[in-house]
């Protein structure tokens, strides 16, 4: 299994910087996009249902709009035809940003789903911290009463760097959004409470600077690498530990975020 999530910062904008033909290289199986920044109208056949030749798989989208234009939205793609799919988190603020897909593929011996998930941010004003707070406080329980029930990887921006490791300028963020403590020991309760794995650091616990995946837009950040590691595949034991190999492309840029790419030893 290959499992990529990419926040596309716009999926039409990533469209027109190589984001499908790059795909095409990949040999993906799931593929999880935040931040779609369009509506199920604008998005072309081949953002819908992505033909790759090479690989011979056919990746269908499902898709979770936000209600307001150019904003939000997540998606996910499979190789696979899932048994169910479901879209929202039963929160009327969120599920109108269009913030969570997730594709169920179940059979008697093993539930297993794929989710994926666009956190708001709280940089823009203290409102939108409050709102990312309550988001937090939402989905912790439905992530940990997910965790009893099945198996699954959670990948997605999630907006939260967990610690000092995962940010270039760590001590001059520690009251920002995205650092706060508060955030850090939400992050902290999710994976330590539900029993759940960050993959990529499971893999790679003391990488620094090549685990970031986002840059903010401003100065030089990404020509400097002064970057954030805050995209993720979080999954449930058994999964996490079939991990082999995870990595953040950065040879081309489709966003102001890198994809982050793992693979797997077990499959569908």
């Amino acid at each position: 299994m290959r499992i990529i999530t990419a926040n596309l910062n716009g999926i039409r904008s990533a469209s027109t910087k190589g984001f499908f033909p790059w795909l095409e290289t990949q040999n993906a199986d799931i593929l999880g996009v935040q931040e779609l920044k369009a509506q199920s109208a604008d998005l072309s056949p081949e953002m819908v249902q992505h033909e790759s030749l090479a690989a011979n798989k056919t990746l269908k989208g499902a898709f979770h709009f936000a209600e307001k234009k150019g904003y939000s939205g997540v998606g996910i793609y499979s190789a696979l035809e899932p048994s169910d799919i479901l879209y929202g988190i039963d929160n009327e603020e969120f599920d109108l940003e269009g913030r969570w897909v997730e594709m169920r593929f179940d059979k008697p011996s093993r539930k297993l789903s794929f989710i994926s998930s666009y956190f708001p941010s709280g940089s823009s004003s203290d409102e939108r911290q409050e709102a990312k707070f309550r988001y937090l406080n939402h989905v912790l329980p439905r992530i940990t009463a997910l965790a009893k029930e099945r198996e699954f990887v959670l990948m997605g921006d999630i907006n939260i760097a967990h610690n000092n490791i995962d940010l270039k300028n760590w001590k001059g963020n520690v009251k920002n959004s995205g650092f706060t403590p508060e955030e850090r020991a939400w992050m902290s309760t999710l994976l330590e409470g539900a029993g759940l794995v960050d993959v990529y650091r499971h893999l790679h616990p003391h990488e620094s600077e090549q685990a970031y995946t986002w840059w903010s837009q401003r100065g030089q950040a990404y020509a400097k690498n002064v970057g954030w590691r805050i995209d993720y595949q979080i999954a449930t034991p058994n999964l996490a530990h079939g991990a082999t190999h995870a990595s953040v492309f950065k040879d081309l840029r489709f966003s102001d975020h890198a994809p982050l790419i793992i693979d797997y030893n077990w499959s569908i």
